[in-house]
């Protein structure tokens, strides 16, 4: 027997799933879960599925879906199976419904041991001989066999190249790290074995990464990077001729793929390594630059947010205990006393302060690295400490690391002697981009920028009447439109920076700006969550439940929990939230509400600058979203289809 043993059993299995919709389809293979104690709560685990399947699609082709997440509402690693003969709709590549449903949820802190289960299972999941014997058992008991692998098929032969064949190396990658990541995996050993390759891959998912040995990498002709997230200690593969794509590309066409690294090959002029370009992390062939250049930014930012959230809300913590002058407070060696407020406050204060200093050299750090790797760290980061030095912000950040990043790409590429190569990456690379990354931001860049950041600061501290309700708005357009995505993160990183350069007035233009952007990435969730209440009839059982949750994200700040229903219906629910988030963000400013914190949403409410009004504007812009999206379902949806989910209190269906 397996390790896999104990994963599923007879009870999670329904042979005749025949559900109207992939939310039903969900719902009843959960319920299962919830029946044999592998999951606490339905709900709250529906909207954990829910939310991943909003980030990709998770329909796999050939007839297979993998509905997956990992959730606190889950006690052990589960999977329940569901085989329908009609097919649920998972969006798959091919178009082919789902007949073969995998339900695979996973513990929040699954350890290791739990975590290579669930990869084994992604892996059998590309074996035919194992799909096939599942669409022909005929019990539940057998299916539990199968995938405990009691009564496993034997998997299909594979072969090896000879000593003289092509050799690839690949790494695979995805977001959750559970499926994907080990599915492109085995597509990519199949696909080799039936071209007479051979091949090695390195899954850097959840159930860890065992790193590929140097001399394997330095023997191999080629390499298939397919990944969603950053592929880590990218340099390794410097040289190497490379086909990089989405790690859905490998589990849908390895075949392809395969073929595209040979041609690699013979084009650089047979099976040896050859020195080639280094592309770009996160830069799938054919992707345009515009398309790069936001990842870039993007990881720039998503490792930024951590220290605006800490050291902004330890300075609004202290702002609330000792004052604004608190920020004038001795430095707190040497000063500290125990039972004075005032001096914990200062520690507060100080540590906050201490934090924002490295906004912006983790912004122009990731950035570079981004672009090129490990390498490119200390000419980002220096870049960016820099940028504070001569008062370029994080505009200046941004350019610093784009700066370094493509700088050191280009050092990657040269040509050195054999002799130089091995301390390229951690002397003469870092050496001569930190010193070239810090000329230029002293000399060349820093100072227009600079005078650009003073200009942006001046003009936000004398924002009034029409003008700052306008940008208000903007903002809050930008926070609703992709919610969580590159225009929401642009439209946040915009308030946070302004807010590093905020001085100790309390009214300040850059306090207002953060005020806004938050309110107006509360109003989205908030607003879909006030319609499924007020018109259940509107909504599917599944976006009722996620309703709920989104309460309490949106309360948060995390906009994000409006992502299930603009995935269901983009073109209603994404108009409501730009009309609800535009009139929260121009009232805030309107009324001239203040955040120090950079988030928080409503747990941060004595922090806030008139507090009642700010939460006026919350509520306005709730409505606001909830009045459209109401609106526009209903020109959508006729009242006979509404009726049945429609029922008033009496039995009687409510008029639309």
């Amino acid at each position: 027997m397996s390790d896999t043993s104990g994963l599923i059993t007879p009870a999670l299995v329904d042979l005749h799933l025949a559900p109207e919709d992939k939310s039903e389809a969900l719902r009843a293979l959960a319920q299962r879960l919830v029946a044999e104690g592998r999951v606490t709560d339905l709900d709250g685990f529906l909207a954990d599925v829910a939310a991943r399947e909003a980030q990709a699609p998770t329909g796999m082709g050939d007839g297979i879906g993998i509905p997956h997440c990992r959730s606190p509402h889950v006690t052990r690693p589960s999977l329940a199976f569901g085989r329908s003969a009609r097919g649920v709709d998972f969006d798959a590549p091919d178009g082919r419904p789902a007949d073969l449903i995998f339900m695979i949820a996973a513990p929040a802190g699954a350890d290791d041991t739990h975590l290579r289960i669930l990869a084994a299972l992604a892996r059998r999941l590309m074996d035919p001989a194992f799909t096939g014997a599942l669409r022909e058992a005929e019990s539940p008991g057998a299916v539990a066999a199968l995938v405990n692998a009691e009564d496993a098929p034997a998997a299909a032969a594979e072969t090896t190249a000879g000593d003289g064949g092509l050799r690839l190396v690949a790494v695979t990658s995805c977001p959750t790290g559970i499926a994907h990541t080990y599915m492109a995996a085995k597509a990519l050993e199949l696909a080799a074995a039936r071209a007479g390759a051979r091949i090695q891959v390195e899954t850097q998912g959840s159930a860890g990464t065992t790193p590929l040995p140097p001399e394997v990498i330095a023997a191999a002709d080629a390499v298939i990077f397919a990944h969603d997230v950053e592929v880590r200690d990218r340099a390794r593969f410097a040289g190497k001729p490379t086909v990089d794509v989405g790690v859905k590309a490998a589990v849908n066409r390895a075949d392809d793929l395969i073929a595209q690294a040979a041609g690699l090959v013979t084009g650089a002029g047979g099976g040896a390594a050859v020195p080639g370009p280094v592309a770009a992390p996160s830069a799938p062939a054919g992707e345009h630059w515009a398309q790069r250049l936001r990842v870039y930014l993007m990881t720039g930012v998503s490792y930024m947010i951590p220290f605006v959230a800490a050291g902004g809300l330890l300075i609004a913590l202290a702002f609330a205990i000792g004052g604004y002058r608190i920020a004038s407070a001795p430095s707190v060696p040497g000063h500290f006393e125990w039972t004075s407020s005032h001096s914990w406050a200062a520690v507060l204060f100080q540590t906050g302060k201490a934090a924002f200093g490295f906004l912006v050299p983790i912004l122009s750090g990731y950035i570079a690295w981004a672009i090129a790797d490990r390498a490119a760290l200390a000419a980002g980061i220096a870049g960016g400490a820099v940028s504070v030095a001569v008062g370029a912000g994080f505009l200046g950040g941004i350019a610093s690391g784009l700066i370094a990043g493509f700088l050191v790409l280009w050092m990657i590429r040269w040509n050195v002697p054999r002799a130089i190569k091995g301390i390229m990456p951690v002397v003469v690379i870092p050496l001569l981009s930190v010193a070239v990354v810090g000329f230029l931001m002293f000399v060349v860049v820093g100072s227009p920028i600079a005078s650009a950041m003073r200009g942006l600061t001046d003009w936000l501290n004398g924002l009034s009447g029409s003008h700052a309700i306008l940008l208000g708005a903007v903002l809050g357009a930008m926070m609703a439109f992709d919610m969580g995505g590159p225009l929401n993160k642009v439209a946040y990183t915009f308030a946070a920076g302004a807010l590093t350069a905020a001085g100790t007035a309390p009214d300040a233009g850059s306090l207002k700006v953060m005020a806004a952007v938050m309110a107006a990435g509360m109003t989205p969730p908030l607003g879909m969550a006030l319609a499924t209440a007020v018109r259940r009839g509107l909504f599917t059982p599944e976006e009722r439940e996620n309703g709920k949750a989104a309460w309490v994200l949106g309360a948060s700040f995390i906009t994000e929990g409006a992502i299930p229903f603009a995935a269901a219906d983009p073109l209603r629910v994404i108009p409501a939230a730009i009309a609800g988030s535009m009139t929260a963000g121009g009232l805030v400013m309107a009324v001239g509400s203040t955040l120090r914190a950079p988030h928080g949403g409503i747990w941060v409410l004595p922090l806030i600058g008139s507090p009642f009004l700010y939460l006026i504007a919350i509520a306005a812009g709730t409505v606001v979203t909830t009045a459209v999206v109401v609106v526009l379902k209903e020109i959508r949806k006729p009242a006979t289809e509404a009726a049945p989910d429609s029922l008033v209190a009496d039995g009687k269906p409510a008029t639309l």
